[in-house]
């Protein structure tokens, strides 16, 4: 009887602590998920993808470098704009 009441309470401990790990797992996911889809995060990669490529371009001595960089931050920013969308079309056709 007692035996069986030590393994009952030393089970019920251990689901406690999975119970616990899991729900600091799914923390750091949430929080991770949330940075994935900030807008700070999107504007991070595009000022960065900007000042990148304006670097290149200004080495390999292509024309008008600032103005020519536009153009991947913007293709950038469209991907973002499009890709939830083709996100929920495959997720519904899949």
């Amino acid at each position: 009887m007692l035996f069986s009441l030590i393994i009952i309470v030393t089970t019920i401990m251990d689901l406690e602590k999975e119970i616990k790990a899991i729900k600091e797992r799914n923390k750091r996911v949430e929080a991770e998920k949330a940075w994935e889809t900030s807008l700070t995060r999107k504007v991070s990669i595009v000022i960065l993808t900007y000042v990148v490529i304006v670097i290149f371009f200004y080495f390999a001595g292509l024309p008008k470098p600032f103005v020519n960089s536009i153009v991947p931050a913007i293709a950038f920013i469209l991907s973002t704009l499009t890709l939830p969308f083709l996100k929920q079309l495959w997720l519904k056709h899949s």
